[in-house]
This record gives structure tokens, sequence and C-alpha cells, in this order.
């Protein structure tokens, strides 16, 4: 909409998954008050926190509706860009589609499309991103503020060492909410996850020294886009193989290659729509929320 804002670090925001067991678009999903998307409650805590340049990525047979939505309802003083991700091959492939958007050489952030995090979480990885060179970041919420409802969600279970860096990253899935206690249902051991583990919920912020990482993930995968691509046009499947974030992050700080990754955990809330019953409660959570000024009534406050 507006020339790139150089001075702030730009987000990359992965909006180009299907959601086949949501049923729906879900960065568009209405869950605001007065009936804002996920996507413009994400946006505009984002700006407000100080990111600059927005990067939706995009698939093309939901991006259409959701570009439509941003053009038609996000203020011109957004600077807001679009990639596109032509297969689901997978969180790092999606990076990468928005490479060509980003400001070369600038540090840029990386979240989901179907989490509202908040502007504290937001500011917390702006400011990182600004003010240190030396550490890759990943923003942490504890797993009991990071489940809505008793329905089953994946999350990246993080071990940090003593100084704040994390040290693994473990994906499990099946993670349902037993009372107080938490449970993964994944096959794996342990069953049992405390409520206070450090979770990660894909918001990260990174240096120009990740994109080898990424373009080396890609590449020994084997996965081959363009001709995938031809497969599709030909009528065949496509493989069920996906390159993750979480990871190939994961790797990289086993090896004990690349940059540092900083863990910054907040006690703060995460909004996030995994399942379609999630809705009234993530709803009623941000209406509270505007209720007693945690977060401002109208979401473009201060931006536009």
């Amino acid at each position: 909409m507006t020339d790139p804002t150089t001075s702030r670090p730009s987000l990359v925001v992965l909006a180009a998954g299907l959601a086949r067991r949501y049923g729906g678009v879900k960065p568009l999903a209405p869950i605001g008050p007065r009936g804002e998307a996920v996507l413009d409650l994400l946006a505009g805590d984002a700006v407000r926190a100080g990111f600059g340049r927005i990067v939706l990525v995009l698939h093309p047979e939901t991006g259409p509706a959701i570009r439509y939505h941003v053009e038609q309802t996000w203020p011109e003083e957004v600077d807001v860009a679009f990639a596109t991700q032509r297969l689901p091959l997978g969180t790092v492939h999606a990076v990468l589609a928005a490479e060509d958007s980003l400001e070369s050489g600038a540090s840029f952030a990386v979240s989901n499309a179907d989490d509202v995090y908040g502007q504290a979480a937001m500011g917390l990885l702006a400011h990182h991103l600004t003010t240190d060179a030396d550490e890759h970041v990943l923003v942490g919420f504890r797993l009991a503020s990071s489940v809505a409802t008793d329905d089953p969600v994946t999350r990246g279970i993080c071990t940090v060492s003593s100084d704040g860096l994390l040290t693994s990253l473990d994906e499990r899935r099946h993670v349902s909410r037993l009372g107080d206690a938490f449970r993964s249902d994944d096959g794996r051991e342990p069953q049992d996850i405390p409520g206070d583990v450090p979770t990660s919920v894909n918001l990260w912020g990174f240096h120009t020294s990740i994109w080898p990482v990424f373009h080396e993930a890609m590449d020994a995968s084997g996965l081959d886009e363009e001709a995938l691509l031809a497969e599709v046009a030909a009528g065949r499947e496509i493989p069920k193989s996906e390159v993750l974030l979480p990871e190939v992050i994961a790797t990289m700080v086993d090896s004990g290659t690349g940059l540092p990754v900083r863990v910054l955990t907040t006690e703060d809330k995460l909004l996030g729509v995994t399942h379609a019953s999630d809705l009234p409660v993530v709803s009623a959570e941000l209406a509270r929320q505007v209720a007693f000024g945690i977060r401002p009534d109208a979401i473009w406050a201060g931006v536009a």
C-alpha cells in the first residue's frame, strides 16, 4: 500500500494454510468485538509494536479472499506486500516465498496467521530484532497460556539454558488440557507436560544469516517445486512432505551451527484459532481485554 518502512523490522505472516479441519479461511475468522478478523488483530498489534512492512504469504486457493479483505479494510498507512506459496511444502518453504518481498539485508519476524499474540509479545520481538544482531529470537508462551479449549493442538516444547538460549525444540502433537494438567497423545514419552513449560507457537525473529539455513534445508529435502507443479498439472497428487520451521531450527541448534536462538518468554495469553470451537472462547477473551483496557477498542488505534 505504501513504500517499505526500512527503519522497522518486517513481519512475515504465514497465511497459506488451507485449514481443512477448521472448515474455512482461519485468518479471516471474525473473532474481534466488532467482528474483526484474526489477521486484523494480529496486524494491528504488530504495527503498534514497531513492525513496518507486513508480508502475507498466501495460497492460490484462499489467497484472493484474504487479499481482497486486506485491500478493502486495512488503512493505507499499513505497508503490506503479498507473496504466494504455490504448493504446501511446509513453513520453511512458505518463509522462502516471502524472501523477495523483504528488504535485502534486513532482519525480519515470522508468525502464524491464525494466532493473536498480543502487542506485548510483538513488542518483545521487534525490540530484540532492532537491538541485537548476534542472536535469532523465539517468543515463547507458557503452555497453559497457549491452549484455549480442551481440543488438541500442536505445540513446540522448548528446553532453555540457564542463560536463556534455546537448546532443544520438540514438536508435540495432540496436546490437550486435562483440568489443570496437559497431556500429549502422540504416542511419545513423556505423555504429561508441565503447564509452565516455554512453548513455541511460531513467533520468530531472524537475521539474514538464516536464509542459507532455509535454502539448504529445502535443497536437502529433495522437493523440487517446479517438478511438483508439473506433476500437479498432469493430475498427480502432491506428495505429503513438508520442511517445517521448528524442525529446521531444532536441527540448527542441535548441531551448534548458525546464530544462537534467544527465548523471550511472555506471561501473556495466546489467542489462537485451531478449531471452530475455539471461536467463542477467543472472542470472549478479546472482549474482556477491550473492556479492561488491555487492548485498544479500535484495532488500528495508533496506526492510521
